[in-house]
Order: C-alpha cells, then sequence, then structure tokens
C-alpha cells in the first residue's frame, strides 16, 4: 500500500515514519492552509487523515501484515514490523494528535500520540518511560483500581517511591515534592468520585520544579478537556472508553507534544511489545469520528439522571460535576469546555451516587436493573452500572478506599445513549426496590455479596489482585 499523504497541514498531525513516507508518494495538489483551527467535530473526523495516494480510499485500511518489503538494505516506507508501528496504528495516532496539537500552552508545538494495546499498557509505558529506581511519583489520592495495582504491587518492588496526594488542592502536590519526584500523575474526574483537579494550577507547580505532569483524560477526552494547553506534559487515554465507546476494543494511548518523550514511549512499546492490533486501532478510528456527537448526548444524559437522582428521597448523595451541590462545581464549570461555542460547558457521563440504606439497598438496586447493565467498563452506547469495591477498586487496600470516599456502598454509573427517560425509569424501578422491606431479599443475594465484599478486603489487604478486577 503506498503511504498517506498530508493534503491538509492544519488537520494532519502525523508521526514522523507517516510524514516521510507521504513525501515519496506521488505529487498532489495539496489544500491551501488555513489561519482557524478547525473544530473539534472537524478534526474527530477529519484530523490527521488524508486519502490513499494509490487507491484513493477516503477510510484508512487495516493493514493486518507482521512485516513489509524494504526497497534495500537500510531503506524502508517507514515500517518495519508490527511490533514497533503499524500503517493502520499510526493512522489512529495521527488522527489522536490531531485533537491536541498546537496546545495554547505551547502553540507552535505539535502533538504526538503513541497508542498501546490498552490503557493499563499506556499507563506503565509512561512510568517505565520517566521512572526509574529511586525516583519519586506524586499520585491523585483517587485513581483507578488497575493504576493503584500496578503502584503497589509493580513500581514499588522496583524501589520506586510513591505519595497520594489529594490534589484538589495544588498546595497539597508542592508540599509532597521532594529533590527526587520526577512524575506527577492525576485523573480528572478521579474515578469513581469524580474529584477535580485544578490542572493549571497544578502544571504552574510542575513546570517551575522541571517535574512532568501527566493527566488521565479518559473520563473527558480533548472534546472537553485538552490537559496540554493547560500544561500539562503528557495526556493518558484508555481509548476503550468514550473514545472507541462501543464496548468492542481495549486500547491505550499518550499523547505528548514532547518529541523526545514520545521517542521513549515508542521504545518502551517496541521493548515490551504492547502496540495496539490493527483491527482494533481501526475500530477505535471508526468510533472516534462520532466522540464529539456521542459525547455531548452521553453529558445531557448523565445531567438528567444526575437531577433525577439527587431529588430522589431513596439517594442519600450524588456526585456528578454538573450539578450545583457539586463541591467542586465552580471548577468544573471553569476548567470543562463546550461542545460548541453557544452551548454549556459538559462534565462527562459518569455518576456516582449512594442509596439510603447503604450496601444491602445498593446491592438491591445493582440486582434489580433490568435496562442497565452491571458490568465493568463506562463511556460506551450501553449505561453500565458498576458496583467499585467489588469490581473496578477491588485492588485498592480498604483504608485507602474508606479514606478516599470510595465507600462500599458507593455506585458508579455510566450514562449510555439509550433515551434518558428509560435509563430513569428503570433506576426508578430499581430504587424502589432497593428500599424495600429486608426480608424480600434473598439469603443467597446477601450471602454472595457479604462473601464478594470478604475476598475482596482480604486481596486488598494482601495486595493480591483480584482476578475479575479488569475495566
Amino acid at each position: 500500500m503506498a503511504a498517506r499523504r498530508v493534503s491538509s497541514p492544519v488537520l494532519a498531525a502525523q508521526s514522523p515514519a507517516s510524514q516521510a513516507a507521504a513525501h515519496r508518494a506521488e505529487p498532489r495538489r495539496t489544500e491551501p492552509s488555513r489561519t482557524l483551527q478547525p473544530g473539534i467535530a472537524t478534526l474527530a473526523i477529519r484530523g490527521g487523515r488524508s486519502a490513499c495516494p494509490a487507491t484513493g480510499a477516503l477510510i484508512s485500511p487495516i493493514v493486518q501484515s507482521t512485516t513489509y518489503l524494504h526497497e534495500a538494505v537500510g531503506t524502508h516506507k517507514g515500517h518495519t514490523y508490527s511490533r514497533a508501528s503499524n500503517p493502520t496504528v499510526t493512522a489512529l495516532e495521527d488522527a489522536l494528535a490531531s485533537l491536541e496539537s498546537n496546545p495554547k500552552s505551547n502553540p507552535d508545538s505539535q502533538a504526538h500520540t503513541t497508542a498501546f494495546a490498552t490503557g493499563m499498557a499506556a499507563i506503565s509505558a509512561l512510568f517505565l518511560s520517566v521512572l526509574k529506581a529511586g525516583d519519586h511519583a506524586i499520585l491523585g489520592s483517587v485513581l483507578y483500581g488497575g493504576t493503584v495495582r500496578l503502584v503497589e504491587q509493580i513500581l514499588r518492588p522496583l524501589n520506586i517511591n510513591v505519595t497520594f496526594v489529594d490534589t484538589r488542592e495544588a498546595r497539597n502536590v508542592e508540599r509532597a515534592i521532594t529533590r527526587r519526584t520526577k512524575l506527577v500523575f492525576i485523573e480528572t474526574p478521579a474515578n469513581p468520585t469524580l474529584i477535580l483537579t485544578d490542572v493549571a494550577a497544578i502544571a504552574r507547580i510542575t513546570r517551575a520544579k522541571k517535574i512532568l505532569l501527566a493527566v488521565d483524560n479518559t473520563f473527558l477526552t480533548p472534546v472537553i478537556l485538552r490537559p496540554l494547553d493547560l500544561g500539562a506534559d503528557i495526556s493518558v487515554y484508555s481509548t476503550t472508553k468514550y473514545i472507541e465507546g462501543h464496548n468492542v476494543t481495549v486500547g491505550g494511548a499518550l499523547t505528548t507534544a514532547d518529541a523526545v518523550l514520545s521517542d521513549r514511549f515508542r521504545l518502551i512499546r517496541k521493548t515490551v511489545g504492547s502496540i495496539q492490533a490493527p483491527f482494533e486501532a481501526w475500530l477505535t478510528l471508526k468510533g472516534l469520528k462520532t466522540l464529539p456527537l456521542r459525547l455531548r448526548q452521553h453529558c445531557e444524559n448523565a445531567q438528567q439522571i444526575a437531577e433525577f437522582l439527587e431529588a430522589h428521597p431513596a439517594v442519600s448523595h450524588v456526585w456528578y460535576p454538573g450539578l450545583k451541590s457539586f463541591a467542586q462545581h465552580d471548577l468544573a464549570l471553569r476548567q470543562h469546555a463546550p461542545s460548541s461555542k453557544t452551548s454549556k460547558p459538559l462534565h462527562g457521563g459518569i455518576i456516582a451516587f449512594e442509596v439510603r440504606g447503604g450496601l444491602q439497598a445498593g446491592t438491591k438496586l445493582m440486582n434489580a436493573v433490568r435496562l442497565c447493565s452491571l458490568a465493568e467498563n463506562l463511556g460506551a452506547t450501553e449505561t453500565l452500572i458498576t458496583h467499585p469495591v467489588t469490581m473496578t477498586h477491588g485492588a485498592v487496600p480498604k483504608a485507602q478506599r474508606d479514606a478516599t470516599g470510595i465507600t462500599d456502598g458507593l455506585i458508579r454509573l455510566s450514562a449510555g445513549l439509550e433515551d434518558a427517560a428509560d435509563i430513569i425509569a428503570d433506576l426508578a424501578q430499581a430504587l424502589e426496590i432497593s428500599q424495600a422491606p429486608a426480608r424480600t431479599v434473598t439469603a443467597r443475594t446477601t450471602m454472595r455479596t457479604t462473601r464478594a465484599l470478604t475476598t475482596t478486603t482480604r486481596r486488598a489487604r494482601t495486595h493480591t489482585p483480584p482476578i475479575p478486577a479488569v475495566a
């Protein structure tokens, strides 16, 4: 297959390999350079993409090849072996990079994206790229359970020191910095309690101290938040979630404007063999095109659901950045971008809540939903309801969960794309069941939940990862 050619300097954010190959393609007329940055919907569809000069194919093909022909010794077209790079994966990387190119913090810089087999592969590559024995990293106190497992069971045994910090206050990060600190890693909103971090405030501290700042932007994507604009060095993504958005792939990505750092990510990926597969990359490219449209609907549904839950007498507390009652609502309004110049800020599609009656009532609710699916993952077309303590955050020690608000009764809901009224109706009937007298709950259900919590607590205490916690 002939290499793709850059047809628009503004829309294209191609990797060095694809750029070199494009220059060798047959000459084609290029469009005049534009002075204005295209909108996010345009970038999601057109960014980093151009038709194949050999066939005219508008859609990037799936290049399912292990190896690539060398024109001569030492001469090739940009790809040599698919553990190192693949044309379909490169197409995804170019498209993702276009969403964060020319960041406001450094408008002359170009973003570079490296795609991985999973989100955890991306986070692992980040840590391996910037940390070594004796180094220190600062992490947000509320993180996805898989990240905590990586820290506790992989990094600490390698003599990499980690401090968990409440990043709602930037001064907490500043106080935790030591002379060996090399990285600050945060999630915003954090999984699952949705606490926010003022990225710009943290970035001012890390830049002054010459420390790298990485932001896991999985919950918001560049549609709502562009971390590089706010001074972060690396944006982290599980593309499994909103970017692909249809519950059919797993994948991850790291985006940075630092070319040297990007090369380091690629070295780690090539060495450990964690590149995304071509078919998954192609499906993710397909999903990316509708990301702005889908995410707007996810957010609108989540807002309606959160308002319903907040008003329901069976619900004791709701966490959602779009609610005025949310403790950091002002920061959400300031930091989260609208989907267009005329719309209001969007706050993501994830809600956390607790029902009156604690764990037992919450268990009854999760077992009673009919439309919503009790499953791990988030950011997909289907509405998913999750029990963090026994599912996504089972690897987090109980003391850490309790200290950060991840209670046994906490429920995480990922608003899907069904009609909001139907999701609300399902939750309404499940909430009614959750408040029914305890005798209506079978002994088997109660015993199963108690056994799951006991097992989770025991595993967390011994730092043994629960096998089902994969999303």
